[in-house]
């Protein structure tokens, strides 16, 4: 047996057993149970069927990471997600209205930096479907009524542009003639620059309306995911009656790296991660995923007693 083997191995290396025109030397063919078959053969593991954590590097099925709500089995890991994936565990029965959906950008400015702003608009429409980098919808959360905008970080990074801030506005408007509570998913990348000062008129725009959700009596819940940076941690974000976040989320104004370079010091272990921010008095506190449901309702019952 051992000497067949050799003698297997020998022809492949010296490329014997050639058949036809197009024939490959055996050392480019396989052996597979005593049966020989070329690389072509080879069945390739259907892409998406199985996700590494970023974090502590375990691997595990696409659907029992769904099932999971996108966090890590084994450390807790809680993954970037889109608006369609909260809407679906958070509104009862996955039922919910999707409110504003016919605002769209477009460019004012005639913006053009590697592509033209409008080119840029037209194919992430393409590719995702999104109307903007916020959607709004309201629905039944464990039977409590309530608003929640989302963003999409997918579309332009969930950049806070004027679509944003006036799905934001209309929002608040909604919630007062509705009495309901406003639950915002901050997951963003700051102001979008393609909309210049269009963009940056957002943030007093925002924070405006949320003075007219206070005067009503009605709580404003802001969720940091992670990233939450720039333009929404320096308005609307920090800016609820209760700050919470995600565990081991990145919030802040400037990266760390930005940071690290501009005061040319190292910074502390976690700078920047919700549970720092939890520490130094920023949030309120911490809420895994999969309680994120009942401790909305929780809230909203607090509130309205």
């Amino acid at each position: 047996m051992k000497k067949e083997r050799e003698e297997d191995f020998e022809a492949n290396l010296t490329g014997e057993e050639m058949q036809g025109d197009d024939a490959k030397p055996r050392w480019f063919k396989r052996i597979r149970k005593g049966i020989l078959t070329s690389t072509a053969d080879k069945k390739e593991t259907p892409e998406g069927l199985w996700n590494k954590c970023p974090e502590c590097n375990y691997i595990c099925t696409t659907t029992e990471l769904s099932e999971n709500l996108y966090v890590c089995p084994k450390c807790n890991h809680h993954h970037r997600i889109g608006s369609q994936d909260y809407y679906d565990f958070l509104f009862d029965n996955k039922a919910y209205t999707e409110l504003f959906d016919q605002i769209r950008s477009k460019d004012a400015l005639g913006f053009t930096d590697l592509k033209p702003y409008q080119k840029r608009l037209d194919e992430i429409h393409a590719k995702t479907d999104l109307k903007d980098s916020m959607r709004v919808a309201t629905g039944k959360v464990d039977g409590e009524g309530y608003v929640i905008a989302c963003m999409d970080f997918e579309f332009i990074g969930g950049s806070l542009g004027s679509v944003m801030g006036e799905k934001f506005s209309r929002a608040v408007d909604y919630c007062i003639e509705h009495k309901l509570p406003y639950l915002v998913i901050s997951k963003s990348g700051g102001a979008r620059m393609m909309e210049s000062a269009f963009s940056l008129m957002q943030l007093a725009k925002t924070s405006g309306k949320l003075s007219q959700l206070s005067d009503a009596g009605l709580p404003y819940i802001s969720l940091l995911t992670d990233p939450t940076f720039g333009g929404i941690s320096a308005s609307f974000g920090m800016l609820g009656d209760l700050n919470i976040a995600e565990p081991g989320a990145l919030i802040g104004f400037a990266g760390p790296r930005v940071i690290k370079e501009t005061i040319k010091k190292d910074l502390p272990a976690g700078f920047q991660r919700s549970e720092f921010l939890l520490e130094h008095g920023f949030l309120d506190f911490i809420v895994d995923r999969k309680n994120l449901k009942q401790k909305l309702a929780q809230l909203s019952v607090l509130f309205r007693g």
